[in-house]
Formats: C-alpha cells, structure tokens, sequence
C-alpha cells in the first residue's frame, strides 16, 4: 500500500506543477478556450491541463516501475507502457483539436488509434462475464469490443466536462473506488496485489487531485479535450488490464456474479452521470432531427444551473451521485451480507435535492456543452 500512495502522491504533485507550467505557455501560445454562447466562464481560459497531467502520469509509471513491489512483474511492466503510449496519442490528438477544433471523425480517428495502441500491445477485454458463465472472446470480438468500450468511456468524459472541476472530481472519486476494489479483493482472495489496474487506478485517482488544484471553480486552466480523453482512456484501460490480468474464476467462485462483472461494471458506475448524459444528448438530438453530435445547452449540470443550483452546488451534486453509485457497489461486492439500504436512503435524499428547484437562474447561467464534435473545455 505504501507503493501505491507513494504513486498517488507523485502523479498529484507533478501535475500540480506542471499544470502552472502548461499554463503559463498556454496563455504565451493563444491556447485559450473561448467564451461562446453555451460556455459558463466569461472569459478565455488557458489549456493544456491534459499535457499536465500525462507529465503526472508518464512520472508516476516510471517510478513504479522502478519500485520492487511493481517493477518485477513483466504484465505490469508491458501493460503500463502500453497504457502510457495509448495516453501519448490521445493526449496529441486532445491538444490538437484544443488548438485547431479538428473534425468530429478525425477526433473520432485519433481515439480508435489510441485504442488500437493499447489493444495491439494485448491489452484488451478477454472475456465477459455472464449471469451463469464466464463467456471467453476470440481475437476479433475482443479487439471490437475493447476499442468499442475505450470510445464510450472515452467520449462520457468529454461530455461531462463541462463545470470547473466536475471531470476530475467525478474521475478521483470513480477511480479511487475501483482502486479500493483491484486491492482489496486481491488482498480476501489472496491474489497478485501488483496488477495494472491498481497502478493505473490510483495514479489516474493523483493526476486528477493534482489538477483540481488548477480547475476549481473559478478555474485557472482548463484540461480540455487533451484532458477529458486522457481521463476516459485510463478509466476504460484500467477496467481492461483487469480483466487480463485476473482469472474470472478467482472472484466468481460459488456463483456469485457480481463480483465478476464488477472489473467491467465498475468504471461503467463511476462515469454513470457521463454516460446517462451521452446517451440523453444523443437520443434528444436524433428525437428532434439533429445530428446527434449536435453542440446544446441541454446536459445534465445545464440542468441543474437552470433549476437554480450554484457552480459549486450542481458540482457538489454531481460528486455526490458518483460517490454513491461507485463505493456503493465496491461495499455490496467486498462486503458479504452488507445491507444496501443506506445506499438506497443516500440515493432518495441526492434524488431530491437535485430535483427541487432552488432559485430561478438567470438563462446565461445555461452553461456549457462537450461532446465529441464541439466538447466544452472547460476541465
């Protein structure tokens, strides 16, 4: 554990000072994010805050890997790496349409490369657990399946970065749980406690921290799309390694499925808020005849500034539905005869106070839109 905090605090502290750095040449180079109609902040924002936080990470990897807990095992080594340059391509490619607004298939390109990256190396989904079997992938479902679950994952972040500091917030909280997850279980079932996904996990759970000291409302910098991808990448990539690095059968003895499915269903829960909003913004496009990677004011923390909540309150709210959903179901799988019913009251009372409405919001408070062919860069 000591290993792993070691990492928490590297990846935190080096993206907190390259963050300052990045900015300060973001403002030099014109890389701003400019105030549109949808946008919440008045003015322009530097980028570069993804450049910052692949600094973090690149430097946490490579320190542990030289740590003996970490370094000695060849899967953690080989899927790191691949990991990193899988991170490296789509970072590129962020900084690219942060400074030139790239075409939506281009953007959409630069993410199946990025996957492609990672899955050509071998890291990729191998099997899918099911209700009564454990169901194995041949070569090509596999490789179908991983890019298809990288691009989701990463294009819900990007939606969801939208407010200062709701992305790295939402990301911190989701991939701190599934880090409980990976080394808890590995510690009951008496498995490797060196697996990428751990490393990958609490090293994504640093940048995020780090850069949050950049981007709280009202942010200095903006992670932008540079950023968002990077996060939604390394969440997708860390439920992936697991499922490489992890027999099925270890964690489904006795038939329990939840456990099972959790390596999967984990970093899903976690972006939860993202993904419930990717699939609103693109059945409510499609339902009134846009295209459904269409720019509105019409997401989930639009939502909640027009029923009058504060920056910090939909942030706050937003926080507390990830929190909820993502340990929720990290206690119900570790804990045996846990009783949920806390986790039901949690939910009825962030149920509530998202939907009362608060004051009325003045209609500038609208907000701002990211998706995966105008994303906000907000970050």
């Amino acid at each position: 554990m000591r290993e792993y905090l070691l990492v928490f605090l590297v990846a935190a502290g080096v993206t907190y000072l390259l963050a300052g750095i990045f900015r300060s040449l973001a403002v030099r180079t014109g890389a701003l994010a400019p105030v549109r109609n949808r946008d919440v902040h008045t003015h322009p924002i530097p980028y570069f805050g993804g450049i910052a936080m692949f600094g973090g990470l690149a430097v946490a990897f490579l320190l542990a890997l030289q740590m003996p807990f970490l370094g000695r095992y060849t899967a953690v080594e080989h899927d790191a790496y691949a990991v990193l340059w899988a991170g490296l391509v789509i970072c590129v490619v962020g900084v690219l349409d942060d400074k030139y607004d790239l075409p939506a298939l281009v953007k959409l390109g630069g993410q199946v490369l990025a996957a492609g990256v990672a899955v050509l190396q071998g890291v990729r989904i191998y099997w899918i657990p099911l209700p009564d079997r454990i169901v194995a992938l041949d070569d090509s479902l596999s490789i179908l399946v991983t890019v298809l679950f990288i691009a989701i994952c990463v294009n819900a972040v990007n939606f969801v970065d939208g407010l200062d500091g709701l992305a790295g917030g939402i990301v911190a909280i989701g991939s701190g749980a599934f880090f409980s997850y990976t080394y808890v279980l590995a510690y009951e079932q008496e498995l490797a406690r060196a697996t990428t996904a751990s490393l990958i996990t609490v090293a994504t759970c640093g940048i995020a921290v780090g850069f949050l000291g950049h981007n709280l409302h009202p942010a200095k910098m903006f992670m932008g799309d540079s950023g968002a991808m990077l996060l939604g990448l390394l969440m997708a990539m860390s439920a992936v390694s697991f499922t490489g690095q992890l027999d099925p059968s270890a964690i489904a003895a006795g038939g329990a499925f939840l456990p099972a499915i959790l390596p999967i269903l984990l970093p899903v829960a976690a972006l939860a808020l993202p993904f419930l909003d990717l699939v609103l913004a693109w059945a409510r496009r499609v339902w009134a005849g846009q295209h459904p990677f269409a720019a509105d004011k019409l997401h989930l923390h639009h939502r909640l500034l027009a029923r009058g909540h504060s920056h910090w309150g939909a942030v706050l709210l937003m926080y507390g539905w990830t929190a909820v959903v993502s340990v929720g179901l990290v206690v119900i799988a570790l804990v045996q005869g846990y009783s949920a019913w806390w986790i039901g009251a949690m939910l009825v009372i962030l149920l509530a106070l998202t939907i009362r409405p608060v004051r009325s919001a003045p209609p500038e408070l609208g907000g701002a839109s990211s998706d995966v062919v105008d994303p906000v860069r907000r970050g």
